[in-house]
């Protein structure tokens, strides 16, 4: 099974929420027109058109003329349905199309991107009305343009307060870019779908003791356009498709238990059969009686870890993913990025047989498609394999059109997202293994490691939830090899230190782990063994237990 455990729970609220937020720029250049393979494109007409006549006529008394404008639009066609106990719940088709323009003053050097400076978002109409679309991106950018100019007064004014030398510019420049791609189009059978998720969440009546069985599906083509006065003009389409169990329930003491599996791709191909789905959800509910009547574990460990490769996953997005990217500090601030590797540039991160690299030009991996693949990024910049960490030392950071110092330009992964911010994010990001293991080599070496230290077992973590806390947990003892689920752990001090000291094998395993939000991006990864790492049991005040039993699962019984 494809893992996602982030993807969008609703694309149309945030895709409109990242239409607030400024993509850095270039220098004004002269914008090119529709070529002969978009000129049947009226939104791309519209773009152009307005570009060129914003570059020609936007200035103000007083307010200098733009020195970049820059428009990007999100073509949203969304499905999306969830069921509970065997009977739809909702369902909705949005279409949606969203316009963010940015105007920007001053120049590379020192710009408007400061607090109101930000950029306008607005909804374009959804039929392919060229004058009406045109209406529409004038409003926003006559906006934009006022913003701008209150933004670049503001921002001067701090840094005269601040008295400090830049030591890079406020924006990295970028050689223009043609790259007309098909628009993304969903075609589903509504019906099919709905129905799988009825039938798959009506098991939930082979276990009177599962409190909550639901299932969702969020399917979204998102066809993206972009285009600049630097010259650059894209358009990119792509599909995403996820469907997604969830279960709850408690056990005998009262603790909570939640298990969530989900497929997630961007072929509609790689999604379950009704028939896979549904076997999925018996073995949910199959797992979730086994996991209430598991025992607790010890309230201290310290010793050997192993994490299959989609535990490993999860663990690298939250310790990895955010450090490695190039964001540049408030003004003021002598660090050269923000996060936990500020500090650490040709420095070691990881141990040495281990390296990451983020590669956005892979489409496909192992025969699964890749949620996090690109041509161009959201910023006009051309993608291509980018080497962050070699051999446990890291050598770049990911960077967008933000520069930041020693990495003055971009190397093209500025991407829009949907939590409030324009800036680097990873696409395909793969943890890379020089020497590998198998499944059975990595168990023995725990095994081996607890018979060394006079450990009676060590921990298999198969499933990480929230804040990184183990959901799916076994010992597994050093005597037989044999396995034992328990529950109720959380580790403490699983950080960047431990990776960098305590992590000291890998998998020959690489699992592909397509998660989203806006961007979509794809972790590669393999299992892992950390040599210490402390486990204990969570401190977790138990809910009460219904006062009295669910209802029958027989129709008309009281």
């Amino acid at each position: 099974m494809i893992r996602s455990l982030r993807f969008p729970a609703r694309l149309a609220a945030a895709a409109l929420a990242a239409f607030f937020l400024i993509s850095p720029a270039g220098a004004l250049a002269q914008s090119k027109p529709a070529s002969a393979e978009d000129s049947s494109d009226p939104v791309l007409r519209a773009l152009h058109a307005e570009l060129a006549r914003s570059k020609a006529q936007l200035k103000m008394e007083n307010v200098d003329a733009p020195f970049y404008i820059e428009y990007r639009i999100f073509d949203v066609d969304q499905f999306e349905a969830s069921a509970a106990f065997g009977a739809l719940r909702e369902q909705s088709r949005t279409r949606l199309r969203l316009l963010r323009a940015t105007v920007l003053l001053g120049d590379y050097k020192v710009d408007s991107l400061y607090e109101r400076g930000q950029g306008v978002s607005d909804i374009l109409p959804l039929d392919n009305d060229e004058l009406a679309v045109r209406h529409s991106i004038w409003l926003a950018t006559d906006q934009a343009y006022k913003r701008a100019g209150e933004a670049l007064a503001a921002k001067k004014s701090l840094l005269k307060q601040l008295n400090v030398e830049q030591p890079v510019d406020d924006f990295a420049k970028a050689d223009p870019v043609q790259s007309i791609g098909p628009l993304a189009k969903l075609d589903v059978d509504q019906a099919k779908w709905t129905k799988m998720l009825e039938s798959a969440t009506s098991v939930y009546k082979q276990d009177p003791q599962i409190q909550a069985l639901g299932a969702r599906l969020d399917f979204i083509a998102l066809s993206q356009y972009f285009v600049n006065t630097e010259g650059t003009s894209t358009r990119q389409g792509s599909t995403h498709y996820l469907i997604a169990l969830a279960a709850s329930e408690q056990a005998a003491d009262g603790m909570r238990l939640d298990r969530s599996p989900q497929y997630a791709s961007n072929s509609l191909e790689e999604m379950p059969t009704p028939e896979q789905f549904q076997k999925d959800a018996l073995d949910l509910i199959d797992g979730m009686k086994k996991l209430r009547e598991a025992p607790i574990v010890d309230e201290e460990y310290r010793g050997p870890v192993l994490f299959s490769n989609d535990a490993a996953a999860d663990m690298f997005s939250e310790l990895i993913l955010p450090n490695i990217l190039g964001r540049r500090p408030a003004p003021g601030r002598p660090a050269r990025t923000t996060g936990a590797f500020a500090s650490s540039y040709r420095a070691r991160v990881l141990p040495d047989f281990l390296s990451v690299v983020d590669d956005p030009t892979m489409e496909t991996f192992s025969g699964h498609s890749l949620a996090g693949r690109y041509k161009v990024d959201d910023e006009g910049v051309p993608v291509s394999p980018v080497s962050v960490v070699d051999k446990g030392i890291l050598v770049n950071y990911l960077m967008g059109r933000l520069p930041i110092r020693d990495f003055p330009s971009s190397n093209g992964h500025g991407r829009a997202s949907g939590g409030g911010t324009t800036g680097p994010a990873p696409g395909n990001l793969f943890i890379r293994a020089a020497k590998t293991s198998t499944r059975e080599q990595l168990k023995k070496q725990l095994m081996d490691q607890c018979r060394d230290r006079g450990m009676k077992y060590g921990y298999f973590v198969d499933t990480l939830g929230p804040r990184m806390s183990p959901r799916v947990l076994y010992r597994i003892w050093a005597d037989d090899g044999h396995e034992e689920l328990v529950r109720g752990a959380i580790f403490n001090e699983l950080d960047t230190r431990a990776l960098r000291s305590d992590l000291v094998a890998a998998g020959d395993d690489p699992l592909v782990s397509n998660r989203g939000g806006v961007p979509f991006i794809t972790i590669v990864s393999p299992s892992v063994l950390f040599d210490e790492l402390e486990v204990k049991r969570a401190d977790n005040s138990k809910e009460k237990l219904p006062d009295y039993p669910a209802p029958p699962l027989i129709s008309g019984l009281n």
